[in-house]
């Protein structure tokens, strides 16, 4: 009975689905990306966008601390200031990441500054952790009303030294740790020049311990990049471990351009979307053999699927998140993965996610 119910479901959300991306997208399209992104925002706060909850238990997980409904949440950067914040449980998501936010406002970088590459599936931006600073997402954070958990990355502002960022870091940590179902420190955009210079082991370390500190009891994330090599990746495990952190995320954007179709392919930025998939999903698997179980993975970089979602659970992540996906597959994005990655299972035989973990160390 719940198969064919799920079958049904998933039918009637491809056929939404394909509406969108025919229809809709087409429209969007036309226009310039950060014009269409507000659009996408009001629609999203007025509740004009929305899709039916997937309801499985084979699909529970445990991330943060949370028990999840499912493992597929809301990437950093859509939300950068909270404005949608109480609605994004009505898109179907089990969680939602907000900012990049910094201790002050700042405009980010000149336009233009956002770039769609459909040929590819992608999107690369330069954004500069445009938002509006964290006295307003305290702000907005004080009116929660979502019944899903709430991450929020953390930044430097672009006029902060690195050798004064641990002060920004942790005020911010201060600051909405009690509002916050996690913390995730970004040091790994390409965006905000010499950010990923904080990801070397020293400077890495005496940052995470002030945050973990003045986080107190909220679990801290720290978003990795996918360029990093394998042992900058296993320095980095390491510092997480000694310091106390919750987790990874991985992956954020990549700098590098490989076989791109797309005209905008030239333009400075990180890169997301499919094109990142097959590196982010390698950085998830080494992350977990580095780790082991000490350490949980959120794994985000090219999530388009339901089949991209059970490759990259079963390559150690606990919880994953989309962003480009959700660009190019709509507001039923979530439910249309969930319903792929069922039928995935049942092709299977699994019954439920936990079976996945089985394969971190295959």
């Amino acid at each position: 009975m719940r198969g064919e119910r799920n079958r049904a479901q998933s039918r009637e959300t491809r056929s939404v689905s394909i509406i969108y991306e025919k229809l809709v997208r087409s429209i969007l399209f036309r226009f310039d990306p950060e014009r269409a992104h507000r659009f996408a925002m009001w629609a999203i706060e007025s509740g004009l966008a929305r899709s039916s909850p997937v309801e499985d238990p084979r699909l529970r997980c445990t991330s943060f601390g949370k028990r999840l409904p499912h493992p597929v949440g809301l990437a950093a950067g859509f939300d950068k200031d909270g404005d949608a914040l109480n609605a994004w449980a009505s898109l179907g998501f089990a969680f939602v990441e907000l900012g990049t936010v910094t201790l002050r406002p700042q405009m980010g970088n000149k336009t233009p500054r956002l770039f769609r590459l459909p040929q590819d599936d992608a999107l690369i931006n330069r954004m500069g952790f445009n938002n509006a600073g964290l006295d307003e997402l305290e702000r907005r954070l004080s009116l929660r009303r979502t019944p899903i958990p709430v991450g929020v990355n953390i930044g430097r502002n672009r006029d902060t030294k690195n050798e004064d960022a641990v002060e920004d870091y942790a005020e911010c940590a201060r600051r909405v740790h009690k509002m916050a179902d996690y913390i995730a420190v970004n040091v790994s955009s390409p965006n905000t020049p010499g950010l990923r210079l904080l990801q070397g082991p020293e400077s890495l370390g005496t940052l995470l311990k002030a945050v973990v500190e003045a986080s107190q009891d909220t679990p801290v994330f720290v978003k990795v990049s996918p360029d990093s090599t394998d042992d900058e990746l296993k320095e980095v495990t390491d510092v997480c471990r000694s310091e106390r952190v919750k987790g990874i995320i991985a992956t954020n954007t990549t700098v590098k351009r490989t076989n791109l179709r797309s005209n905008a392919a030239s333009e400075e930025g990180g890169l997301s979307g499919r094109p990142l998939r097959s590196r982010a999903e390698q950085v998830c698997k080494l992350l977990r053999t580095y780790a082991r179980d000490e350490l949980e993975i959120i794994g985000v970089g090219g999530i388009f699927t339901g089949d991209d979602l059970f490759r990259r659970l079963a390559a150690g992540a606990n919880a994953c998140q989309i962003y480009t996906a959700f660009v190019y597959r709509g507001p039923h994005a979530v439910s249309r993965i969930l319903h792929e990655l069922l039928e995935r299972m049942d092709k299977e035989g699994i019954t439920d996610l936990t079976e996945l973990a089985s394969r971190w160390y295959a």
